[in-house]
């Protein structure tokens, strides 16, 4: 029973190990920087930044953001399905189907609440 977990144990085993050790040497091999006025002022793409450095941003980033996390992850369950779409059979189908009708829904809510509209 342990056996067939045994993989995943090593892939986590390593992957502690690799992020260990990069941020090992990263800490005692990277540049050690001392801050200068020129290097602690804001930066902005390029352009010298204006306003309050502490702004607080609007709600409908962060709707935006929910949303684009939402509908990522509905592509993260499709893909999957489609792999397996000939071994799920029609309960597979009808299961998808339920899920993208709930997603649809959602969308049109957010669609007619405006939240697909960004204005400044």
């Amino acid at each position: 029973m342990i056996a067939s977990y045994l993989p995943m144990f090593m892939m986590f085993t390593a992957a502690t190990l690799l992020a260990s050790v990069i941020f090992t040497a990263a800490t005692f091999l990277g540049p050690k920087a001392k801050p200068t006025p020129e290097k602690i002022q804001p930066y902005e793409c390029g352009s010298e930044s204006t306003g309050g450095n502490h702004v607080k941003l609007s709600v409908k980033f962060y709707l935006t953001a929910i949303l684009f996390v939402v509908f990522d992850i509905e592509a993260v369950f499709v893909y999957p399905w489609a792999v397996q779409f000939k071994q799920l059979g029609w309960f597979g189908f009808g299961s998808m189907l339920a899920f993208l009708g709930v997603i649809v829904v959602a969308l049109v809510y957010v669609w007619r609440k405006g939240a697909l509209e960004w204005e400044k």
